[in-house]
């Protein structure tokens, strides 16, 4: 789903996705629409962009986030300011990309958010990792913290450096469908929701700082 208020933008993102081979089921101009129609059309990933006429383009996020099931958004902005980035990723978002990318980096950033993978405009992601560990510093219960298996606990680790799924498979010789297998059961058992709480919760264990290379 393409979510922008621009019709000549939205448009063309439409048009350049369903090229690419992917199915665009709904396209909307502002955010109480992306949300209404959303809960009818089911998109797995849905483009969004901040500045929308009604609602927040984070909060449309934090909706579409919520939602049973759950969006994947892909935040597609002119703004790379940091508060900007910060607040949509605390909202749920699944990346985030300046609409300066090209056509390619679009294509490839929508193939990864269907995957899972967090991904950001280069610059980005620092400025995400660093937000990260400033919250990992707050302090935290582990009281009950739930027991990951050895495979799983790997897994995170590498998803912690940053590595995609495709990256960890050819890394621990495992078929890209059992990395995504070990990713939902940690997901479950942590009871976080995506790939970038998870990442956050790594973090806070200190997993991507092992120098095992």
């Amino acid at each position: 789903m393409v979510v922008d208020d621009h019709p000549m933008w939205r448009d063309a993102v439409a048009r350049d996705l369903a090229e690419a081979g992917h199915e665009v089921v709904a396209t909307a101009g502002d955010g109480r629409t992306a949300v209404r129609v959303a809960a009818a059309a089911r998109p797995q990933v849905a483009i969004v962009d901040l500045q929308l006429p009604d609602i927040s383009g984070v909060e449309v996020t934090r909706q579409l986030v919520a939602a049973d099931p759950p969006v994947r958004v892909l935040v597609l902005s002119a703004s790379g300011e940091q508060q900007d980035v910060l607040e949509a990723v605390k909202a749920g978002a699944t990346g985030y990309l300046l609409k300066s990318a090209a056509r390619e980096e679009f294509l490839d950033a929508v193939a990864r958010a269907g995957q899972g993978d967090a991904v950001f405009t280069p610059g980005l992601a620092g400025l995400v990792l660093g937000e990260y560990r400033r919250l990992a510093a707050a302090p935290r219960r582990d009281d009950d913290a739930p027991r990951l298996t050895e495979r799983e606990t790997e897994v995170l680790r590498l998803v912690a450096k940053g590595l995609t799924y495709k990256q960890i498979a050819q890394r621990l010789v495992l078929s890209h469908r059992t990395v995504q297998n070990h990713v939902q059961n940690t997901l479950g058992k942590l009871q976080l929701h995506n790939r970038v709480e998870l990442v956050r919760y790594a973090i806070e264990k200190g997993l991507d700082r092992d120098d095992e290379r």
